[in-house]
């Protein structure tokens, strides 16, 4: 499935030139450890789904332990001539997203030119999934997210809400915020549906 076509074709290319240097990382990798599966969430993967805000990191956790290379920021210019920067985010962890247990299993491939995915097998969460991820901070940009995938009909409410309470039975701690955060997460996709 070829899912950057809403990519800018800027963001597309420093793109795949960090995904490119991971790639060349693993080329000394054992085959039988190969490929190694890179998810990608955030604000990247929202938009390849919808052509909307451009992101300035990638956000992504990986199917094996990974030693990543050094140079993985790529300064750009955008369309309207502003300097850019595009760089991993080596912080991000899962672990505090909301994520359902079949997120990875049910992410979809990226099938990028430059990449063989017999090495770096990069995949999107589905837009539900990503969806989901958004909802445990919920800060302004997530919820802008969140409704841009609805405004593409690629989330609703009710999907929304059986995944991410489903992905919320298997976090320990005070859960009344993140129920809280689920129910406005709906709200934003069932307004985008009135509209």
């Amino acid at each position: 499935m070829q899912l950057e076509s809403l990519a800018q074709p800027y963001f597309l290319t420093a793109f795949q030139r960090i995904a490119g240097r991971i790639a060349e990382s693993l080329s000394e990798t054992p085959e039988t450890a190969l490929p190694v599966s890179m998810y990608i969430f955030g604000g990247g993967a929202v938009h390849f789904y919808t052509g909307d805000r451009v992101s300035i990191d990638i956000d992504a956790t990986f199917s094996h332990r990974i030693a990543l290379p050094d140079d993985l920021e790529v300064s750009y210019r955008a369309p309207d001539g502003a300097a850019k920067l595009l760089y991993f985010d080596r912080q991000f962890n899962d672990s505090f997203a909301l994520v359902h247990d079949d997120a990875y299993r049910d992410s979809l491939p990226l099938e990028l030119s430059e990449i063989d995915s017999k090495v770096l097998d990069i995949r999107l969460l589905s837009a539900l999934d990503l969806a989901v991820s958004k909802i445990s901070r919920l800060a302004d940009h997530d919820r802008q997210d969140i409704a841009a995938l609805a405004r593409r009909g690629l989330v609703n409410s009710n999907a929304l809400r059986i995944r991410a309470e489903e992905a919320m039975k298997y976090y320990v701690g005070n859960l009344d915020r993140l129920q809280t955060s689920i129910d406005l997460a709906c709200n934003i996709v069932a307004t985008v549906e009135r509209q």
